[in-house]
């Protein structure tokens, strides 16, 4: 059985490029399937750095169109990837409402976990 369609944005260092590429390996290993458009995608992952502003505050702008995505497919699971994301933690999840999930580095093997309790709640 297939699982969800996830769609991944890469922002910021060269790192985090890598970092996607992990992070895919780790979501097809556990079943999910990866698409290339948000459309088409029941998770949607930004994954970003907070050493570059221009990258953060790109982030900010595409949450404000993923609220619209959101409200059209309420079901749609948000998640913020990397270090901007352990940075940030509190400020994304409580204050913007928009995102589900909130990942650092060294929880990426855990994602498909933390998507599973995602949909739960």
């Amino acid at each position: 059985m297939s699982k969800s369609n996830i769609y991944i944005e890469t922002y910021g260092c060269q790192m985090n490029l890598a970092d996607t590429e992990i992070i895919t390996g780790i979501l097809k290993n556990a079943g999910y399937a990866i698409t290339k458009t948000q459309e088409n995608a029941d998770v949607v992952l930004l994954n970003t750095c907070s050493v570059r502003d221009n990258a953060e505050q790109r982030i900010y702008g595409r949450l404000g169109n993923f609220k619209n995505l959101k409200s059209n497919k309420p079901g749609l699971v948000v998640g913020i990837l990397g270090c901007m994301a352990e940075r940030l933690r509190q400020e994304l999840i409580e204050d913007k409402k928009i995102v589900d999930l909130v990942v650092g580095p060294d929880e990426y093997r855990r994602l498909p976990e933390y998507i599973n309790i995602a949909f739960i709640i």
